[in-house]
């Protein structure tokens, strides 16, 4: 065992991580929910969301470029709000990735049920944590490897649609010839069919879609060119969510009137399937099953990288910090795995409601670890003043994203299904806090020594 990671993350690894974590489930399953929600006005819930997300990561990227190390928001915490800050999001953070790994490998065993449905669920699931859990364990550039090719299968999949639909917009295909058009966008009570605030209600859920892509400042302290690498795939986001959600949604709402998306099953499938794909079902179920098994293999690592994090700076136990010869965090992995295999049980136990709760409990944890980044980028900022990579329009940018994720949380408590969010979120802090103040847990390692330790 030795004690630092290595830097063998490949600048196209890290592109496509940050591209696998903008196109996932939420882009294949929920965009229907939001789509009913908004209408067409969803497309301009999707453009300000990803503007506020981009915000997000150039504020994670900026510390990133300057500072690549291990545990990437949880260590900027640490350094530039406190040693109790950093444990907090650090631990925050790692429970999200169990909660969210859960959520991703139960999907798993939802869609193969699709083609074996005799077989319980939950087998599927316990198969995914172990296919996972092993690559996982190999050296990270298997992990990046594997991310590069699930990643690729969803953006082959997505132009596809996006191209085979543009075809049936302006040329007819599979229309008899006669061209769809764009009427559909506005034909059916307008841009605007439940008002202003169809749109405003959306944009929870659409932010949420996009929840994983700071995956990218976590494999800062494995890439083998940071300085190159992270602004490359930091800037990508914003024309990425642009051509993937925006204009997925925007040629699949030409193509069917909004208010019967979703009532004929994915439209995904039925796009393939008038372009003439006669297997277009099983071809999305495989693509959603790579789309699911991407999101846990990512959740796996960020997990692990994170206890690793955290064991540097005395705020877990300090075997979690040893480091394989292949520079993986092992026992980092082993535990999290441990902790996943509890959603073995309760897909034994309650196969059909545990994805909509995982997720639904895990939206708090999300807008922490966003408004830990961007309120630590303000004290970074405050230290250093501009650097390599900033934040541009800082701090108006800021603060105005920082206004809208306190929304988000306002809605998280205006709903009565995400309520419990807050419930479950503040509860979680409460203990940590406890188990901070009361107990020493964390209180370990001076801000210095955890400085000497973050690399």
């Amino acid at each position: 065992m030795t004690q630092h990671l290595q830097r063998r993350l490949m600048p196209r690894h890290i592109t496509f991580m940050a591209l696998g974590m903008a196109i996932g489930t939420g882009l294949f399953l929920g965009s229907a929910s939001t789509i009913n929600m908004a209408g067409p006005s969803v497309l301009f819930a999707y453009m300000f969301g990803g503007l506020m997300i981009f915000i997000i990561m150039r504020a994670l990227g900026e510390m990133a470029v300057h500072d690549p190390v291990a545990g990437s928001f949880s260590s900027y915490a640490h350094r530039y709000l406190g040693p109790f800050a950093g444990y907090v999001t650090g631990w925050n953070y790692w429970l999200l990735m169990v909660g969210v790994g859960m959520a991703e490998s139960t999907g798993v065993g939802i869609y193969m049920k699709q083609w074996f449905p005799d077989l319980p669920q939950w087998i599927w699931v316990f198969g995914s944590v172990v296919m996972i859990g092993t690559l996982n364990l190999m050296a990270v550039k298997v992990y990046g490897e594997m991310e590069f090719w699930f990643t690729m299968i969803k953006v082959v999949t997505v132009v596809l649609m996006i191209l085979g639909g543009a075809g049936m917009i302006l040329l007819g295909w599979g229309n008899g010839g006669h061209p769809v058009g764009l009427s559909n966008l506005w034909s059916h009570g307008g841009w605007f069919p439940h008002g202003v605030m169809g749109m405003v209600l959306a944009l929870p859920v659409v932010v949420f879609a996009f929840g994983g892509i700071e995956t990218v400042g976590m494999a800062a302290g494995e890439a083998s060119q940071p300085e190159r690498t992270i602004p490359r795939a930091v800037n990508s986001v914003l024309w990425r969510i642009l051509i993937f959600y925006v204009g997925a949604l925007f040629v699949i709402m030409a193509i069917y009137p909004w208010n019967q998306i979703g009532t004929q099953g994915s439209p995904f499938v039925t796009t393939f399937d008038k372009l003439g794909i006669a297997q277009a079902a099983g071809i999305i179920n495989f693509v959603l099953i790579t789309a699911a098994l991407s999101g846990f293999n990512s959740t796996t690592f960020s997990g692990s990288r994170m206890l690793y994090s955290l064991a540097n700076k005395g705020q877990a136990p300090a075997a979690l910090a040893k480091v394989s010869v292949h520079g993986v965090p092992v026992r980092g992995v082993l535990v999290s795995l441990a902790c996943l295999m509890v959603g073995v049980v309760l897909n034994y136990l309650l196969p059909k409601s545990i994805f909509e709760m995982m997720m639904s409990i895990l939206s708090f944890n999300t807008v922490w670890t966003w408004s830990m980044v961007l309120i630590a980028h303000f004290s970074f900022r405050r230290r250093y003043g501009k650097t390599a990579f900033p934040l541009r329009g800082w701090p108006f940018t800021s603060v105005i994203c920082l206004a809208f994720l306190l929304f988000v949380v306002v809605m998280l408590g205006y709903h009565p299904d995400t309520r419990v969010a807050l419930y479950v979120g503040a509860a979680w802090v409460a203990l940590l806090t406890v188990a901070y103040y009361a107990f020493g847990i964390g209180r370990r390692m001076s801000l210095a020594a955890a400085d000497a330790n973050a690399v």
